[in-house]
């Protein structure tokens, strides 16, 4: 049986029309909010910034794959091969004690100068959670998730925009067959090119390095590496089921 997921995006952007509006967050209105804990339990895919990749990179498989509204390219942080898996994720609900960005600021958006929040994500809820504005400093974590997506998606931009003048970025086929049988197929996935970066020229190689390019592109492109002990896991998980 073969299976082929898109990977789906998990992008800090508006919400498409007819989506529930959002509200402005407010000390007084939003005096008895609760949330409950990130988590990237059941997240197969989520999308990273380039300051998460190194710590990332040495679990999980990081690739490009593209917005299906824009085109444009994000980083995919790779934990399960199909939606509802993840194959990495700690009792409660980080990766060996980290939580990404993007789990980190579920619910929360940047609109303008203020922090906005979807009342219909399922993350808040009055009887669950902890409060929202306590001591804990939950709300805290979550303008650092804000602050560092608002960063890295620029970040993002201007890297991409590089390795694609650099003719850097090239698709990968990943399909895997499994202990029970199965192969699946993620499409729509991207890497950096072993064998381009290793062929450019002198200058371009000390303009990424200097603009910290040259780094992601090695951190990316090691990070391959984890795409067979990420399969190992899933057998193994198969086997003990």
């Amino acid at each position: 049986m073969q299976q082929r997921d898109a990977v789906a995006p998990a992008v800090s952007a508006p919400p498409p029309p007819g989506a529930p509006v959002w509200e402005l967050l407010d000390t007084d209105t939003h005096a008895a909010l609760r949330v409950r804990p990130a988590s990237v339990a059941g997240r197969h895919v989520v999308q990273v910034m380039p300051d998460e990749c190194a710590r990332l990179g040495a679990r999980c498989p990081l690739l490009f794959t593209k917005h299906p509204a824009t085109g444009k390219f994000y980083i995919a942080a790779l934990f399960g091969f199909e939606p509802g898996e993840n194959l990495l994720v700690d009792g409660d609900g980080r990766l060996d004690g980290y939580m990404p960005h993007d789990a980190e600021r579920e619910g929360f958006f940047i609109s303008g100068d203020d922090i906005a929040i979807d009342r219909a994500h399922p993350r808040f809820a009055i009887a669950e959670g902890a409060a929202l504005f306590d001591e804990g400093g939950r709300l805290r974590q979550v303008q650092r998730a804000l602050s560092a997506i608002n960063a890295g998606i620029e970040q993002t931009r201007l890297f991409v925009e590089t390795f694609l003048r650099l003719a850097l970025i090239e698709p990968i086929d990943l399909s895997l067959t499994f202990d029970d049988g199965r192969t699946i197929t993620l499409d729509g996935l991207y890497t950096i090119s072993r064998d381009t970066l290793a062929q450019l020229a002198a200058a371009d190689v000390a303009a990424l390095h200097g603009s910290g390019a040259l780094r992601l592109a090695y951190t990316m492109t090691n990070s391959l590496d984890q795409i067979a002990l990420l399969a190992r896991r899933r057998n193994d998980r198969l086997a003990g089921a």
